[in-house]
């Protein structure tokens, strides 16, 4: 028997770049006036005002301009007639098989942000506890929508 090539891997959305650029500005926006206020409080006397802000600053542009389109390069998916492969991971590589007869139910979830620019997440719950969650962001809502219908038509053929 031969098995046949898998196919490549599907990308996600490239508004969801937009997402994890948000994300990622949310939580170092209040990170970066923080330091700023602790500078002025602190240190703004001393010959080292400024260099926390200037540090935090540094990062956070980074953290906001650089790092959301590598994670999004790294962001990857795969679904045929019977498991779902979800990759990512830029610094931590992680590469998931979802066989659907493990799937215990699916969502398809939206956040603000996701609603904002078009994309929706497919959440996958399988039976254990390790990885018993398996999350693809970035999908296109009618695609999330189609791959959640295709996982569970495959489900209740396992089932009948």
């Amino acid at each position: 028997m031969t098995e046949q090539p898998l196919s490549p891997l599907l990308r996600p959305e490239p508004a969801y770049r937009h997402v994890l650029r948000l994300r990622a500005a949310s939580l170092w926006l209040p990170l970066l006036v923080g330091a700023i206020i602790a500078d002025r409080l602190l240190i703004a006397a001393s010959p080292f005002a400024w260099v926390l802000p200037g540090a935090v600053a540094g990062i956070s542009l980074f953290a906001v301009i650089v790092a959301p389109d590598r994670i999004y390069r790294r962001l990857g998916y795969r679904i045929d007639e019977r498991l779902l492969q979800a990759v990512r991971g830029w610094l931590f590589h992680v590469d998931t098989l979802v066989p659907f007869v493990r799937v215990q139910h699916i969502d398809v979830t939206r956040s603000l942000l996701d609603k904002m620019f078009g994309t929706a997440s497919l959440v996958v719950h399988t039976a254990g506890t390790h990885n018993s969650m398996v999350r693809i962001d970035g999908l296109a809502p009618g695609s999330a929508l189609e791959m959640r219908d295709a996982i569970r038509a495959h489900i209740r053929t396992d089932f009948q």
